[in-house]
């Protein structure tokens, strides 16, 4: 497996690209009514077959659940080329995300216009952002990775949510890059970023 590191091509303070996506059951989800009247917002790139998503998905929806009652929200969104990599496919996403306890909305970007929005680079890429949907954190779930040990807890996706939620929680970390598969481009579409 080749890690791909994330961008940090959105700095921090920039606003979330908006975007409207349908889920795999077909209804239709957007950036603005999610987020309404939320304190967090979590915006993680993902897809079915990616190691590094299957290694932590399960943590992730454990994640999900601890921080939805302090007023955040977590959407995930595949953006794979789903002709080259079936195993993503849209009607795929329901079973995948019940499978790992993800009670949050996971949305399919088709034309992978708002994985380029985000700069996204790798599966999975988390951005955290605030109430007035401005970026406090980009990068890593945790530092653990497929078959290198390490406790799969976020620990660094908690700690961004924590300042976000506490603001006098403690002073802000670097961002680490997340890594994982690269989003698997449709032919010709890869950003200029990843060419």
């Amino acid at each position: 497996m080749a890690e791909v590191p994330s961008t940090f091509r959105l700095e921090r303070g920039a606003q979330a690209p908006d975007f409207t996506l349908p889920d795999g059951h077909g209804a239709v989800h957007s950036l603005a009514s999610l987020a309404a009247g939320q304190r967090a917002i979590v915006v993680a790139f993902v897809c079915n077959h990616c190691p590094y998503v299957v290694h932590l998905a399960d943590a992730l929806g454990d994640c999900a659940r601890d921080y939805s009652a302090r007023g955040a929200t977590f959407i995930a969104i595949a953006s794979n080329d789903v002709a080259n990599y079936p195993d993503d496919a849209p009607e795929r996403m329901p079973a995948f995300a019940m499978r790992h306890g993800w009670d949050f909305p996971y949305l399919y970007d088709e034309s992978q216009a708002v994985a380029k929005a985000y700069a996204a680079a790798c599966t999975p890429d988390f951005y955290v952002f605030d109430a007035d949907l401005k970026l406090a954190y980009a990068g890593q779930f945790d530092a653990s990775r497929p078959g290198q040990g390490g406790a799969i807890d976020g620990a660094d996706l908690r700690r961004a949510l924590d300042a976000v939620l506490d603001p006098g929680a403690g002073p802000e970390k670097a961002w680490i890059p997340s890594t994982g598969c690269n989003i698997k481009w449709k032919p010709g579409n890869a950003p200029d970023y990843f060419r």
